[in-house]
């Protein structure tokens, strides 16, 4: 059984950084797509950063794009997403998961995650 624990959320002002990881335990994440999703109250998940570990090429939504870092540490089985120049619309619960299933490099294929850490909640001030 797959485990998925994220960790390194908190609260920052507008402006600030932050640091979240995720653990996972149970399975290799071996030439698979990881990603960070985020879910604000009242609006729908959406696949924020992902990253295929067999080559490290990474994805991310526009709103992120320069800002945002994702990174995967292949010993420790541990994924990073380094946020900076943090925004009040970037507060949300901030989820990582696994794209097992696939051994291609669509990790944009944002439905196609599963194994889903129970979150880290983000807040920013402006």
């Amino acid at each position: 059984q797959v485990h998925v624990v994220e960790s390194g959320g908190g609260s920052v002002q507008a402006g600030g950084s932050l640091r979240l990881s995720c653990a996972t335990s149970g399975s290799a994440n071996s030439n698979i797509c990881m990603g960070w999703f985020r879910q604000a109250p009242g609006k729908e998940r959406e696949g924020v950063a992902a990253i295929y570990t067999g080559s490290n090429a990474t994805t991310y939504v526009d709103s992120v794009k320069g800002r945002f870092t994702v990174s995967h540490d292949n010993a420790k089985n541990i994924l990073y997403l380094q946020m900076n120049s943090l925004k009040p619309e970037d507060a949300a619960m901030y989820y990582c998961a696994r794209r097992p299933r696939y051994y291609d490099r669509l990790c944009y294929a944002w439905s196609e995650y599963i194994n889903w850490g129970p979150g880290t909640q983000v807040t920013v001030s402006s």
